[in-house]
C-alpha cells in the first residue's frame, strides 16, 4: 500500500508491505516535484514487489560481488583462478566504488568497461565481463534486481596488450619431433612429457597425472580424468568437468611411452623423479631441444605445444568441433575465442582454395 504526503513543497511516497513471515516493511522516497511523479515511483516499486524483487535489499555492488565470489566461486577454484577473481574485485571497487547494485544501469556499466578496456587486453576484458555477468545473473536470481545491466555491452580493449601465443609451423614441429625422438633415454622423462604434449594437446597437469590404467593400447586411446597438483604432489580433479575425456592417439606415441614401463607400475611419468619446480625442468628441457633443432622461439613453453597441437590439426583440415572435444573445452565457442587468430589464418587459406576451385567451373 502507498501513502503520499507533501513537505516543504515536495512530494514523498511511502510504500508498505509485509514479507512471508508477516513482518512489516516500509520504503520511502522524497523530493518529487509533483504527486504524479511520486505515484509513478510507488507503482514501479509495487510492481517490483509483485515480481518477487527484494526491494529492501540494495547492497553496494562491490560488496555483493565479493560475497557472491566467496560463496559460489572461491570454494571450487584453483589458486590461479582465484587470483583472476581477486583482480576483478579490485577493479570493481576502483570503478564502481560505493555504488549500489540497483543504481547501476547499462550506460554506467558500458562507461566502466570502456575505461577498463583502454589499458587491458582482449582476453582480460572478456574475463572481467564474464565474471560480472555471472554475478548479475545471481543478483537477478536473488530478487535484488530485475534487469541485466551487462546486456549488449561492447568490449573495447588495448590491442597492444594482447599477445598472440607462439606456436610452431608444421615444418618446425616436425623438426622438433625428429630432434626429440633421436634422444629418448628412459630417465629423461621431460622429453616424454614434451612428446605427449605435442601429440595429445593435453594440459601440463593432465599429462603428469596420467597412469598406465589411463591408456588403452588396443584402442589407441588415453583417458584424461585428473590433473597433477604440484603443491601437494597428488592427482586431483581436472580443471572442469568437461576436461574429463578420452582421446585417440597415434601408435608412435604409445610405443615411446611403453619405454617408461620400468619406471613405475602406476604413474607413467613418475612425478617424484622431478625434484623442485617440475614446470621449470620441463620448460628448460623444451628450450634446450628447440635450440638443438635450430628453432629460435621467444616466450615458448610447454603450454605453447597445446596451441601448436591446435594449429597443426587446423592446418590438416580437422573439424573445430572435434578439436574442441579433444582439448576438453565446454563448447566450441571457447575454442574459437582462444584460437580466433588461428582460425582466421586458415579461413583465409580456405577462401583462396574456394576461389581457385570456383575458377575451375
Amino acid at each position: 500500500m502507498a501513502n503520499f504526503m507533501k513537505r516543504n513543497g515536495k512530494w514523498q511516497a511511502r510504500v508498505s508491505w509485509r514479507d512471508a513471515d508477516g513482518k512489516l516493511h516500509q520504503k520511502s522516497k522524497a523530493g518529487f516535484a509533483t504527486k504524479a511523479q511520486a505515484k509513478l515511483y510507488a507503482v514501479e516499486l509495487e510492481s517490483e514487489l509483485g515480481k518477487g524483487v527484494d526491494v529492501a535489499a540494495d547492497p553496494v555492488f562491490a560488496d555483493y560481488f565479493e560475497r557472491w565470489y566467496e560463496t559460489y566461486r572461491e570454494p571450487h577454484l584453483r589458486p590461479g583462478s582465484k587470483s583472476q577473481y581477486t583482480a576483478v574485485i579490485l577493479s570493481i571497487k576502483k570503478y564502481f566504488k560505493k555504488t549500489k547494485l540497483k543504481s547501476i544501469n547499462r550506460s554506467m556499466y558500458q562507461q566502466a568497461i570502456n575505461t577498463y578496456g583502454a589499458n587491458h587486453s582482449k582476453g582480460t576484458v572478456q574475463r572481467f565481463d564474464m565474471f560480472v555477468k555471472s554475478c548479475v545473473r545471481s543478483a537477478i536470481a536473488d530478487g535484488i534486481i530485475t534487469r541485466d545491466f551487462t546486456y549488449g555491452a561492447k568490449l573495447p580493449f588495448d590491442e597492444s596488450k594482447s599477445r598472440h601465443v607462439e606456436y610452431l609451423s608444421v615444418a618446425e614441429l616436425k623438426q622438433l619431433v625428429k630432434t626429440l625422438e633421436n634422444d629418448l633415454p628412459c630417465e629423461n622423462i621431460a622429453v616424454y612429457v614434451i612428446l605427449t604434449a605435442i601429440y595429445t594437446g593435453a594440459r601440463f597437469g593432465e599429462i603428469l597425472a596420467l597412469q598406465w590404467d589411463d591408456i588403452d593400447f588396443e584402442r589407441k586411446t588415453i583417458s584424461i580424468t585428473k590433473t597433477w597438483d604440484q603443491r601437494r604432489h597428488i592427482a586431483g580433479p581436472p580443471k572442469t568437468p568437461h576436461s574429463i575425456r578420452t582421446i585417440r592417439v597415434n601408435i608412435k606415441l604409445l610405443k615411446w611411452l611403453k619405454q617408461l614401463y620400468g619406471n613405475s607400475q602406476t604413474m607413467i611419468f613418475v612425478c617424484s623423479k622431478f625434484d623442485g619446480d617440475i614446470n621449470y625442468k620441463v620448460n628448460s628441457t623444451l628450450s634446450k631441444y628447440l635450440q638443438k633443432a635450430g628453432l629460435k622461439k621467444q616466450d615458448f613453453h610447454l603450454h605453447s605445444l597445446r596451441h601448436t597441437h591446435v594449429a597443426y590439426l587446423l592446418s590438416q583440415g580437422v573439424d573445430l568441433y572435434a578439436i574442441s572435444k579433444r582439448l576438453g573445452h565446454a563448447n566450441m565457442g571457447i575454442t574459437s575465442n582462444i584460437y580466433a587468430y588461428f582460425i582466421d589464418e586458415y579461413k583465409r587459406k580456405s577462401d583462396d582454395q574456394i576461389e581457385s576451385k570456383l575458377d575451375e567451373i
